[in-house]
């Protein structure tokens, strides 16, 4: 079981530093930096991020490196309390490794990017919209995931695929609200290096993932349901 928790925890530090990196190192809009990609390669990044570990660790852990998709496959009964606890456990320790090698790479040199850690954050006044974007967000996403990878009417070997892009097409829309969470661990390991108003702002992108993830697991059971 332990190879299973490990690999969750590799794979989540890597989302995070390719994801969270490509926004520290070249997160500006192409053309004003040189090394620029913009929304949408962030959103690249952390697509492109999920296909390639889904088929290095899909066939050890089933590849969630989020505790909002392993939340959302406990409630619809397709693992137990224990690995879901534990699983949430390692993504968050993969999590902070991957923060901790940006800060690294940021400590010894510089950045491009417009934030320093990758922190997800809302304006002031813009938390209601920043609660719904990500419980929405995320409930989609966890909702693909799951019909993704359904034994009876899923995608086979395509799931990490399907998954992939459906979290590029997330982050291209929701970039510009929140830098885009739909995933508790990508959220809690660069606020705890950036704190201030990402650590006082952290408990929406906890709450509300988890709060669309559940809805998609009851939507599922529900569509599901012969």
């Amino acid at each position: 079981m332990m190879k299973k928790y490990l690999a969750e925890m590799l794979g989540t530090m890597v989302l995070v530093l390719m994801g969270c990196g490509s926004a520290v190192f070249a997160g500006n809009i192409a053309g004003v930096c040189g090394a620029g990609v913009g929304t949408l390669g962030v959103a690249m990044a952390f697509g492109l991020s999920v296909v390639a570990m889904a088929y290095t660790i899909g066939g050890i852990s089933g590849c969630h490196i989020n505790p909002a998709i392993t939340l959302g496959v406990w409630l619809s009964k397709r693992m137990s309390g224990k690995d879901a606890a534990m699983y949430m456990i390692f993504q968050v320790i993969g999590a902070i490794i991957g923060s901790a090698i940006i800060y690294a790479l940021v400590s010894t040199g510089g950045s491009s990017g417009v934030t320093m850690t990758g922190a997800n954050s809302f304006g002031e006044g813009e938390m209601l919209q920043a609660f719904i974007a990500e419980t929405v967000f995320t409930f989609i996403f966890v909702l693909v995931v799951l019909g993704a990878t359904d034994e009876k009417r899923g995608a086979g070997n395509f799931a990490g695929l399907a998954i992939g892009l459906a979290l590029v097409l997330i982050h291209i829309v929701c970039i510009p609200i929140t830098g885009t969470s739909v995933n508790p661990a990508r959220s809690i390991a660069p606020a705890l290096f950036e704190g201030g108003v990402a650590l006082s702002q952290l408990w929406l992108f906890i709450v509300a993932p988890f709060f669309g993830a559940a809805i998609s697991a009851i939507v599922w059971r529900a569509l599901t349901n012969d």
